[in-house]
């Protein structure tokens, strides 16, 4: 969905993560989490909570709603167009193997990637910063989807820009994000201190922080 839509689903995610009121509530299982979630209606709980929230920094956002407004044709030009046109014009590929693999393979990937996050990265692995909730570390979700993958991290503190305490290690997300400040595109990055992780890591983990 268009970054408006994300967001707002997003924060729903993290404020009423496992119920009702969250758009890919894992506890409805693997596939309801990955992918099931956007062929039925949402729950009335998402709905009602989403309208709740309060979406003022993006509304003023100017880009957030440019891309909004023109979000259906730009997935047609970013995510097909020029990705069949690039093998075809640069390297004499057929424009039929550009449209099926570097357009749909490739899209339908990244989207398995990134929809473990919501899935796997909810269900298995280790919980080292805090026990009571359901979003693990899943080293293959890492890998998988560039960084996304320490997800009990992320869901312990949501703030911190880098979702892992180990800055760019492992995590091509943050060095994007980190690019971005460097060429005065992003700014004010938040991070949870060493000794805040450290010590929640110890009052509510379950013993398995190995920090890098």
């Amino acid at each position: 969905n268009d970054i408006y839509e994300w967001a707002r689903d997003h924060r729903v995610h993290h404020k009423y993560s496992e119920t009702d009121a969250d758009p890919h509530n894992a506890v409805r299982g693997f596939f309801f989490a990955h992918i099931g979630w956007l062929l039925v209606r949402k729950h009335p709980d998402v709905i009602e909570r989403g309208r709740k929230l309060e979406l003022a920094d993006l509304k003023a956002d100017k880009v957030v709603m440019f891309q909004k407004k023109y979000y259906k044709s730009s997935v047609v030009v970013m995510c097909f167009g020029i990705p069949m046109l690039v093998p075809w014009c640069l390297w004499g590929e057929s424009l039929w193997v550009g449209y099926f693999i570097p357009g749909l393979l490739r899209y339908t990937i990244v989207l398995n990637a990134t929809w473990l996050v919501n899935s796997a990265a909810h269900m298995w692995g280790n919980r080292p910063y805090d026990i009571n909730i359901h979003p693990r570390e899943n080293k293959f979700v890492t890998f998988s989807a560039i960084g996304e993958g320490f997800h009990n991290y992320h869901h312990t503190f949501p703030y911190d820009y880098s979702t892992s305490e180990f800055g760019t290690k492992l995590n091509l997300t943050t060095c994007f994000i980190d690019f971005m400040c460097f060429l005065d595109l992003a700014k004010d990055r938040k991070t949870a201190s060493r000794e805040l992780v450290q010590a929640r890591a110890q009052r509510t983990g379950d013993g398995s922080l190995c920090s890098g």
